[in-house]
């Protein structure tokens, strides 16, 4: 087993795109960062950062998770899948990944007197949410804040750009094959924050104890359509194409053959569901203090720019 060291951090789900900038954050802190993943070289890119420890685990372990929080101060959680199986009030993917792995983090922080947790949630999350996504974040966000003797801070995210973002990059590719872009829910509305800002508000909540018991919502300067977005990206990457929206009914056939493309669901009627309520600020939690949002104007035309 490794040595404790005195401030060691957990970070569950740390080897994907916002958990590199979250480690990597945290490493530039003087912190000592320990990141379970499943398949060692999809968090190689983490190797080079002189304080972050990789292991091999399966967190769906219980034996295994238990060890691994019994090295750490503090936990960050930032597991989240997009795509489930259906199911009432959630499907089993979303069960697992949204639902139980907190439940699980919570009783073994309990087990092993490790106080401090950092929760990722969702923007949009609630209980009565349209989509199954949001239900399940908010059911597990609730179990993280309710368990005893943990002390809890929750963020609530809306969509995240940033250099490997899968959001700003997948419309730029698919406008450099695609003649034109035909999308259901193109009027929804967004809210993009930058990796980079929702990283350091991570790392702030973590030297900051006014912030245990607090659910921050992140969210960038701007609200944009879907519609606008695509545009965006699309004259970032130079390659501008027509952007049409479907109705609700041709939306969820397409989301419906989306889901089942070989290698994976691009898109589902879940996702579809979720875009019903704008993913904005809701106001009815805080923004963290100090907070300064990065543009995505300031940004992406940057990493979406033609090399």
């Amino acid at each position: 087993m490794t040595v404790m060291h005195h401030d060691t951090v957990l970070v569950i789900g740390g080897s994907g795109f916002i958990g590199s900038h979250i480690v990597a954050r945290l490493a530039a802190s003087g912190r000592h960062v320990v990141v379970p993943t499943r398949h060692l070289p999809r968090a190689s890119h983490l190797l080079v950062l002189p304080t972050v420890q990789v292991i091999e685990a399966d967190i769906h372990d219980d034996a295994t998770l238990d060890r691994l929080i019994a090295q750490a101060n503090a936990v960050i959680n930032l597991v989240g899948v997009l795509h489930s199986k259906p199911g009432n009030p959630w499907g089993p993917q979303f069960e697992q990944a949204h639902v139980a792995l907190p439940r699980r983090i919570a009783q073994s922080c309990s087990r092993l007197g490790v106080k401090r947790c950092l929760h990722m949630c969702a923007l949009g999350a609630a209980s009565d949410a349209p989509s199954m996504y949001q239900r399940s974040k908010a059911a597990g966000e609730q179990l993280m804040r309710t368990a005893p003797d943990l002390e809890v801070t929750s963020f609530r995210p809306s969509v995240v750009f940033g250099p490997e973002d899968q959001f700003l990059n997948v419309f730029a590719r698919m406008q450099a094959i695609l003649p034109v872009m035909v999308v259901g829910g193109a009027d929804a509305k967004f809210q993009p924050v930058f990796v980079g800002d929702l990283a350091q508000a991570f790392v702030d909540a973590l030297d900051d104890p006014q912030s245990i018991g607090k659910v921050y919502e992140l969210v960038g300067p701007h609200v944009y359509s879907l519609r606008e977005l695509i545009r965006l990206s699309g004259a970032y990457a130079h390659h501008r194409r027509p952007v049409i929206g479907l109705p609700a009914s041709l939306a969820r056939i397409q989301a419906f053959l989306l889901e089942h493309v070989p290698g994976g669901p691009v898109m589902s009627r879940d996702n579809l569901d979720s875009m019903k309520a704008d993913n904005v600020a809701s106001g009815d939690y805080p923004l963290p203090p100090a907070w300064h949002p990065t543009a995505l104007e300031a940004v992406a035309p940057h990493y979406l720019a033609p090399r």
